[in-house]
């Protein structure tokens, strides 16, 4: 299943659980459905392993991708912060 440049998504069959389980973390792709195949969950990250894809779209996941993160701290008080 990992001998291929892409990984978008794959699916598992099995009644053992456990093994699936185990196959779900060897397998490399951005989506693994369990004794079920293609449902997709707008809140989940969509995207893909290796050449399926680039990032991850829909969802919060995929909105950070496009943002700048900054910390901002305001000391209201009339006495300044201590370091540490």
């Amino acid at each position: 299943a990992n001998d291929t440049p892409y990984g978008l998504a794959a699916a598992v069959w099995s009644r053992d659980i456990f093994r699936c389980l185990r196959v779900v973390k060897a397998v490399r792709a951005g989506i693994v459905w369990v004794n079920s195949m293609q449902p997709c969950y707008v809140e989940s990250p969509w995207g893909g392993y290796k050449q399926s894809g680039h990032g991850r779209e829909m969802s919060l996941h995929g909105q950070e991708e496009f943002l700048e993160t900054k910390q901002v701290h305001i000391n209201l008080g009339e006495a300044p912060l201590a370091w540490y």
